[in-house]
């Protein structure tokens, strides 16, 4: 399947809501298209390049499908869009448009089936909810109650302040399970180098 893709500064997860401001002209005809279509564009993390300007040199071949949830005309003039992310896939090809457009192949990846959240889980769940009550993950309307391990996972990776290949490794983690256990590694690793 081709997609468009928007290389980003940031790891989108399945499920995860990202606010952007769209100003690019390339960026505006794509979210027009995907808006007429009802299809989505991939968010891709960006290993080398800038947001802006010449197309990213080199980005993750890891990412995620973000589907346009909400828009709205900003004070400053520019189009804000709020995303909801979709499916994980594998950027196959990419190639970059006469506009600086990045256009990929890519193959989308299987997902385990979800689980429910067992007591060893508890104090993930309880950090999610702390998170919640941070007004900038209430404004996204995220965090709080979860329904199983993949909901619980994909939101803490998205919103913890982990380097961006700590999160693709994570992105790439196909079992809820195992993402929650190397949620848990790096969440102990974090805390022993603050101390």
């Amino acid at each position: 399947m081709t997609l468009p893709l928007f290389p980003l500064n940031t790891v989108l997860f399945p499920g995860c809501m990202l606010d952007l401001q769209i100003f690019e002209a390339r960026y505006l005809d794509m979210i027009s298209r995907c808006m007429k279509q009802g299809s989505g564009f991939g968010v891709v993390c960006i290993v080398e390049g800038e947001e802006v300007g010449e197309a990213a040199s080199r980005f993750a071949a890891l990412g995620c499908e973000a589907l346009v949830r909400d828009f709205q005309q900003r004070p400053n003039g520019l189009l804000g869009i709020r995303v909801e992310g979709g499916r994980r896939f594998m950027v196959r090809s990419a190639q970059v448009l006469p506009d600086q457009l990045t256009i990929a192949e890519v193959d989308w990846l299987a997902e385990v089936g979800d689980c429910p959240l067992q007591a060893r889980h508890a104090d993930l769940a309880a950090l999610l909810t702390a998170l919640a009550e941070h007004p900038l993950v209430a404004g996204l309307g995220m965090g709080g109650a979860v329904g199983g391990q993949q909901q619980l996972a994909n939101q803490l990776a998205y919103l913890l302040p982990l380097e961006p290949g700590q999160k693709l490794q994570l992105l790439q983690q196909d079992d809820p399970g195992q993402r929650l256990e190397q949620l848990q590694a790096m969440l102990e690793q974090l805390q022993g180098d603050a101390s």
